[in-house]
């Protein structure tokens, strides 16, 4: 066996083995505690890089855990998907641990210790469930995701309410999976996720099988925010730690999101959805909803992190819009899958910017306190106004080419009132940008003094907010050229989509 194909187990296990050395080494030098988990990180990002060419290049990779074989032991797999998502994972994870440093030393002084031990936890939770091609360990990995999250939003005060509120949410949405679980299991004896795509087709009529499948669609769609099951996530986002904010918006969202797809798609599988066509209907009309309510919402919120949240649930909708379409367009799932990366880098950026005026403007949250800002802080200014920019889906951003992908994907199948709801919250998405810009650049306190209360932020933070601003840009020249369409050509090809029967 190729060293390359150990690297999905070990990905897991130096994630948890670090998770303890930063709680012991805490205890002699609590500042070496971000550094062990950048190093941590730094390492299973390489990792995935080479995990992600070898599927491209050699195929998918099967790690047998123990050596039994499955669908009698557990079985890491990874595939174009998930080894796409890895990458996008860890390195969201890696320049928020950078970030962090500072964020976290100014939030949460007194905690820095159990902080990046459970930050550690939840990095190992979501390399868990994106590598496992088993059932119930998904849903372990998914717990131990989720719990680490509820505890790192309730590390500071404001944010107790909200981690709590997450709490009882996260538990009832991990209920419905667990016993989608169970459900799947009484009927198939198998928990491996391709031994039961083998076994349900001929059950696909069964009421076992489509409940357990209404029970995932449930505990997933609010472990990753779906309207209407997002009530939770507004002030998560919100009275999260700064750097907290970053991390579950930009990389466990798509983890949640990830593991939908893999259910949809590996478990079920794509002839699932076509048998049963309006499930698609259903799919796409509450993406469209959550799309106008996000949209909406965000507008009318002067607290800068809940205008990122609701955008949030609208950003959802896209990917969800494009997961219900993907059967009726040769596109197959090829905007969800863009969106998976452009969306994490967008809103990852907007939450570091958002941290960065509270790390230097005394907790400042209220967008109608804004004026001179942007000549205040002129450097994450640009930023945002960049990151604006592409969240505006002007060309050629991260945005834009998501929303070319689904109107062409839309067009294609007819479907023009859901291209007319994309072009809706665009439209949205201009006016209440551009009414934070407004407050930062356009309106001037009348006693303020713009030259002696300048300052920026420290280049440990700037300069993870102004590389995830460009990469706003470069995404979409990138995804323009198609240079990384062989991963998309791939997903669709593993679960029969992109060719309309």
């Amino acid at each position: 066996m190729l060293i390359v194909e150990q690297f999905p187990v070990l990905v897991v296990a130096i994630s948890l083995l670090s998770a303890f050395t930063i709680l012991v080494a805490g205890l002699v030098n609590k500042k070496s505690c971000c550094f062990i988990s950048i190093a941590t990180i730094l390492v299973q990002l390489v990792m995935a890089f080479y995990i992600l060419n070898h599927v491209l290049t050699e195929g998918t990779i099967h790690y047998w855990l123990g050596g039994w074989k499955p669908p009698w032991g557990i079985e890491y797999v990874v595939d174009a998907l998930n080894a796409y998502v890895l990458v996008i994972v860890l390195f969201i994870a890696l320049i928020c641990a950078i970030y962090s440093k500072r964020s976290i030393e100014h939030e949460l002084p007194h905690k820095l210790v159990s902080f990046y031990t459970v930050y550690q936890l939840l990095i190992t939770g979501m390399c868990g469930v994106t590598v496992t091609g088993d059932m119930f360990n998904m849903y372990v990995f998914l717990e131990i995701m989720c719990i680490a999250g509820y505890a790192l939003i309730a590390s500071s005060k404001i944010g107790l309410k909200a981690g709590f509120t997450y709490l009882v949410m996260g538990s009832i949405g991990a209920c419905f999976v667990l016993l989608g679980i169970g459900f799947l299991y009484s009927v198939t004896g198998s928990l491996n996720m391709h031994d039961l795509s083998l076994l349900l087709p001929p059950l696909y009529g069964n009421r076992v099988v489509q409940a357990a499948f209404v029970f995932f669609f449930t505990g997933l769609g609010i472990k990753m925010a779906f309207f209407p099951l997002h009530t939770w996530q507004p002030d998560a986002y919100a009275y999260a730690p700064s750097a907290v904010s970053v991390i579950i918006a930009a990389a466990m969202s798509k983890v949640s999101i990830y593991a939908f797809l893999r259910v949809l798609f590996s478990v079920y599988t794509a002839e699932f959805i076509r048998i049963y066509a309006p499930l698609t209907t259903v799919i796409s009309w509450l993406a469209a909803i959550a799309i106008i309510f996000g949209s909406v919402y965000a507008l009318a919120q002067y607290n800068l992190k809940r205008m990122f949240a609701y955008s949030s649930v609208a950003h959802v909708g896209y990917i969800m819009l494009a997961v219900g379409i993907c059967t009726s367009t040769t596109l197959g799932l090829t905007p969800a899958v863009m969106h998976l990366l452009n969306h994490a880098v967008m809103k990852g950026c907007l939450f570091l910017i958002a941290g960065a005026f509270i790390y230097k403007r005394a907790e400042l949250w209220d967008i109608m306190k804004f004026p001179g800002l942007g000549r205040k802080m002129p450097y994450t200014g640009i930023a945002f106004i960049f990151t604006a920019l592409a969240m505006c889906d002007i060309p050629p951003s991260a945005g834009f080419v998501t929303i070319l992908y689904l109107i062409l994907a839309f067009l294609e199948a007819g479907q023009f009132i859901f291209a007319a709801v994309i072009l809706f919250s665009v439209i949205v998405t201009f006016f209440y940008f551009f009414h934070v810009v407004e407050m930062m650049y356009l309106r001037v306190g009348v006693e303020e003094e713009i030259e002696k209360e300048r300052g920026e932020i420290p280049m440990s933070m700037l300069i993870p907010v102004f590389l995830l601003a460009a990469l706003c840009w470069i995404t979409g020249v990138i995804w323009l050229m198609k240079i990384p369409f062989p991963i998309l050509d791939a997903v669709n090809s593993m679960f029969g989509l992109g060719v309309v029967p």
